[in-house]
């Protein structure tokens, strides 16, 4: 039975080296996969999730005269703390289980917390404006908006490529695509882009199981090579030989339980300090998530509903923290072999009280008014973007610009702008210029278009 081995899924190497990064030649000061944190941190995407809506819209703007909500920056700060602390806890228990990577590689268990941290900043940065509605608003531009136009001209996959547009692969995109001067993008370490990948597969065939790599796309055809390169020297198992669909890196599992753990308890904190999920109703759920850890005695002494929240959410984080762990171990083996079809909290002891938690939030948080509003303007402001950005990068194409044409595409970013390329990739520029866009900068790009703004 093929298997997968830590050593190559612990690679430290990037794009352009020619050998493998030694564990025990690096510098103990500044590792490895803690540079990947900083390039992700510093990054012109990350920074724009400042001003991307998480689920509940919070314009910058009036953020004053409201209470605190999660943008998506703040998110994904959160979930590569949760991130950090379950590679952590998870790699001690690999290495005693693993000895050799400690004694012979030189690995250390925060190396393992280091690389899901990283992946985990990094999980949401090619996610567009306006929450995920942003993902399908760019698709039904293209099913049945006037992008459908296009579509004739392209191949199965590069249609489903822009019919399903995927924020996970516009992030391996935005992670690993080259530009003048820019080699291989942010030349993240093998290991943590691997840890990235939560569905290491094409665009097609959609959705071939219920597996849970299966669920969505890692990537888009204009990345076919690096990613095949990356799956290759990660030793990562191909499913089948008639397409490319790898099982995952099994550190991807923790990544997702990061991001599962912070918006279940996180989203619901948001809803209840914005009056939309009472009090009561979220300190009981809360309540039976912890009951078994709670100080009962220095539980009664907290006086305001943001320190009781404050102290169930740090015991429900680390409840589950532990338990996420707990199932990782248990489920390694399959991991490695292949075998793991499922996200870890699917399996939780919680999953009853998650669920609940869950359910109240949708109904809440995830259709209230505002959320639902905000969605709704997503739709037509991207549209129309998309619309006047496909038509003009298009025409330039085709040789036959008019003056609006060569001002809009004056005014994209360079990496942008180049239509002496393949329809597909012209219109993949597009897509990602518009996924690329905060909620505000789409908001205003959407005006001046329409003439609102001189």
């Amino acid at each position: 039975m093929q298997k997968m081995n830590w050593e190559q899924l612990l690679s430290l190497k990037r794009f352009g080296d020619k050998q493998q990064r030694a564990r025990k030649a690096q510098d103990e000061t500044r590792l490895g996969f803690e540079v990947d944190y900083d390039r992700i941190i510093f990054s012109t995407a990350f920074r724009s999730l400042q001003d991307k809506t998480q689920v509940m819209p919070m314009p910058i703007a009036i953020g004053a005269r409201r209470n605190f909500v999660h943008t998506r920056l703040t998110h994904s700060l959160e979930v590569s703390v949760v991130g950090r602390s379950l590679g952590r806890i998870a790699g001690q228990q690999l290495l005693e289980k693993y000895p050799w990577l400690s004694t012979d590689l030189g690995y250390r268990f925060n190396d393992f917390g280091a690389i899901v941290a990283a992946a985990a900043l990094a999980h949401d940065i090619g996610n567009p404006p306006f929450g995920h509605s942003g993902e399908k608003a760019i698709g039904a531009f293209f099913s049945n908006g006037p992008g459908n136009q296009y579509l004739d001209q392209l191949s199965a996959q590069q249609r489903q490529d822009l019919l399903d547009f995927e924020g996970n692969a516009n992030g391996f995109r935005l992670l690993t695509e080259s530009r003048d001067g820019i080699p291989g993008g942010l030349r993240l370490s093998y290991g943590t882009l691997g840890a990235f990948m939560k569905y290491p597969k094409a665009s097609i065939p959609k959705k071939p199981t219920p597996h849970i790599s299966d669920k969505k796309f890692g990537y888009f055809e204009t990345e076919q090579t690096i990613f095949k390169a990356l799956c290759r020297d990660l030793g990562l198992l191909q499913k089948s030989e008639g397409d490319l669909r790898f099982h995952r890196h099994p550190l991807t599992f923790l990544v997702e339980a990061a991001d599962d753990i912070c918006y279940t308890i996180i989203d619901f904190e948001d809803g209840i300090n914005l009056g939309l999920i009472p009090e009561e109703y979220a300190l009981e759920y809360l309540i039976k998530l912890v009951e078994d850890r709670i100080d009962t005695s220095k539980y009664r002494q907290l006086q305001s509903t943001s320190d009781r929240l404050g102290y169930l959410r740090a015991l429900a984080i680390n409840t589950l923290i532990q338990d996420a762990v707990r199932l990782f171990m248990e489920y390694e083996d399959d991991m490695m072999n292949g075998d793991q079809a499922f996200a870890l909290l699917d399996k939780s002891k919680y999953q009853a009280q998650i669920q609940d938690i869950v359910s109240l939030s949708v109904k809440r948080v995830y259709r209230s008014q505002e959320v639902v509003e905000k969605e709704l303007a997503g739709y037509r402001i991207l549209s129309t973007i998309l619309d006047s950005v496909c038509q003009a990068l298009i025409n330039q194409r085709n040789g036959n610009s008019t003056s609006y044409d060569r001002l809009l595409v004056q005014m994209l970013p360079l990496q942008y702008q180049n239509s002496k390329t393949s329809v597909y990739e012209t219109l993949m520029n597009a897509a990602c210029f518009v996924a690329s866009l905060s909620d505000s900068a789409a908001v205003l790009l959407n005006d001046k278009l329409l003439g609102r703004h001189l």
